[in-house]
């Protein structure tokens, strides 16, 4: 995207993909709703069998700026979050906010990330830049993540520290130059595909730090699968980039704009 003056964001939603989070969502929401009261909230249930839906349908009917999507059947991160997009941008917000249900992305962090997106398109919560941090986390989790970032931005050539970072501000007319219909990453490796989708798109994308705080209460959705089909996408598509960098085809592209807070 060129450079010029981006519009203020006066219409924000904030996308909550919720699977069994009963316990979790109230409290997430209330706080949310609290400390940035001028947000939408948007819960994407994937008809959650512990009656996580029921308990967000509960929040919506007392309060205007909560809303819900039912979802028929859990099928990804992923999934959940290309249809809170397509809800937002029906909707007419001028940004997205990608939240999760767990309490681990703190929402005393979202005044700063919007202030970020008045000058950038994709704004990241990111826990491996100057000033962020990770609470609870054992050390092979961290080694990890670290490990899996550092595997991204050598495969990728993206100077970004935190590609797989699930906290983040898109604004809407980025989603829309992003080009979502061939999205095939569903899981958690959604948030590297989107993170590359923009940098190969050239939009201005920014890194602030957040404190990652475990969940406390419920079971993480992280697995093995999980781990397996993000190592497959991102070996693939950096394979094909590295390729095509042989081939001379990117000889004379202009390099993305990174920045950190």
């Amino acid at each position: 995207m060129t450079e010029t003056a981006r519009p203020p964001l006066r219409r924000v939603a904030v996308l909550i993909p919720t699977y069994n989070e009963r316990e979790t969502l109230p409290v997430l929401v209330e706080r949310l709703r609290r400390l940035v009261p001028g947000v939408d909230v948007v819960v994407l249930d994937d008809s959650s069998p512990d009656g996580t839906g029921e308990v967000a349908d509960a929040l919506a009917a007392g309060d205007r700026q909560v809303h819900v999507i039912h979802r028929a059947s859990k099928e990804g991160l992923g999934a959940a979050y290309l249809a809170g997009f397509e809800y937002a941008l029906d909707a007419g917000y001028d940004a997205v906010v990608e939240m999760d249900a767990d309490g681990s992305h703190r929402p005393e962090h979202l005044p700063a990330m919007l202030a970020a997106a008045a000058d950038a398109d994709v704004v990241i919560g990111s826990r491996w830049v100057r000033g962020g941090s990770i609470v609870n986390w054992p050390l092979h989790r961290k080694a990890l993540s670290v490990g899996g970032n550092l595997y991204i931005k050598v495969l990728l050539g993206m100077p970004v520290h935190d590609a797989t970072a699930g906290y983040r501000v898109y604004r809407s007319a980025a989603l829309q130059a992003m080009g979502l219909d061939d999205v095939a990453s569903l899981g958690y490796c959604f948030q590297t595909d989107l993170t590359w989708r923009a940098v190969k798109t050239d939009l201005t994308v920014v890194e602030v730090p957040i404190t990652f705080v475990e969940r406390e209460v419920g079971d993480s959705k992280m697995n093995r699968d999980i781990m397996i089909e993000s190592l497959r996408l991102i070996t693939r598509w950096g394979v094909h980039h590295r390729a095509r960098q042989a081939r001379g085809r990117l000889a004379g592209a202009r390099e993305p704009r990174w920045h950190e807070l």
